[in-house]
């Protein structure tokens, strides 16, 4: 069965990420992901509306990561998530965005590491685990238990990129949500995923495989493709050189906006960015463009497709468009 998700950077008020996500629901979008960044509004106040004004549709950080984080504050916000909107929470967590770890002064340091102890502990901590937990990054005492209960389970996601981490995301994700938009990036991220699987004697159907993908749709293309530029320059200044090598990206150009977002110069960082670099990193066109791109990616295995930040020039009127003309090709068939 086939999904759509939603993500939404809180940057605007309360009210609207919350409007946009009650009309996310009532199109048919099945999750909705909010990004969790310190220069942007909390993501679990964001949600904590969100769960307030809607019924059906699934919530959770997209992604929230260890380094800024520690597991435990996420274990407890999640679950607390989960008593306000029962059986509806999903976590998504990542190894962090580089960039934004560059500026405040944290290192990403054994990633792999960072996020297999991460899963474990927010699983201990949910299911109240008496022993405590003994990691090489994160530890804590046995008298560290939640003093409520947690009701029911809440799906961890990874979300992952690089090779190491795919596999990780196939042995002990319950779902991956692979950073990518291109086919040739998915197709081998699925095939990753299910290494991992096999290796830890799972099936892939136990894990909800989604392309995170940056996205955009609009009337025309030229309008769709405008809009994607800023988010495009964030994920070329964060991807490995192995990435950016395979899409024939050099790392200086990516290495001269990673420079200008770090300084806030934009019209430095986002000049920087060429037709290249959204063919690669992003899905954007018209809704029959965007149909065609999606299918392309299903049938590279993925069961949940994400529409990205930034969706498009309006998002409500994007919102639409997908929900109207692109989304009907895929759940009606």
């Amino acid at each position: 069965m086939k999904s759509f998700g939603i993500e939404f950077v809180p940057m605007e008020l309360f009210w609207k990420t919350t409007y946009y996500t009650m009309q996310a629901e009532k199109l048919g979008y099945d999750s909705v992901w909010i990004t969790d960044h310190f220069n942007n509004r909390n993501v679990y106040v964001s949600l904590a509306f969100i769960a307030n004004y809607t019924d059906r549709i699934k919530m959770g950080p997209g992604v929230t990561n260890p380094y800024l984080i520690h597991p435990v504050y996420t274990a407890q916000s999640v679950a607390s998530l989960n008593e306000v909107a029962p059986g509806r929470v999903i976590c998504g967590i990542g190894a962090g965005d580089r960039t934004t770890l560059e500026m405040l002064g944290k290192k990403m340091v054994s990633p792999l590491r960072a996020m297999r102890e991460s899963v474990e502990l927010i699983r201990s901590q949910m299911a109240r685990a008496k022993s405590g937990y003994g990691g090489r990054m994160f530890t804590t005492s046995a008298g560290a238990r939640f003093n409520f209960k947690v009701k029911g389970e809440v799906p961890i996601y990874i979300g992952a990129q690089g090779p190491k981490m795919l596999e990780l995301a196939g042995k002990i994700g319950d779902g991956a949500l692979i950073n990518a938009s291109h086919p040739r990036d998915i197709e081998r991220a699925v095939s990753l995923i299910r290494a991992g699987a096999d290796k830890a004697g799972r099936s892939m159907e136990d894990i909800d495989v989604a392309a995170y993908t940056s996205f955009s749709v609009a009337d025309d293309r030229k309008s769709a493709k405008k809009s994607v530029v800023p988010v495009v320059a964030y994920i070329v200044a964060g991807s490995p050189p192995p990435i950016l090598e395979r899409h024939g990206i050099p790392v200086e150009s990516a290495d001269k906006i990673r420079k200008g977002l770090t300084e806030r110069n934009w019209g430095e960082a986002f000049g920087a960015v060429d037709s290249d670099m959204i063919e690669a990193f992003s899905i954007c066109g018209s809704p029959d463009q965007c149909v065609e791109q999606i299918d392309t990616l299903f049938k590279t295995g993925i069961n949940h497709f994400i529409t990205g930040s930034p969706l498009g020039p309006s998002k409500k009127k994007s919102i639409n468009l997908f929900g109207n003309e692109v989304m009907p090709h895929f759940k009606e068939s």
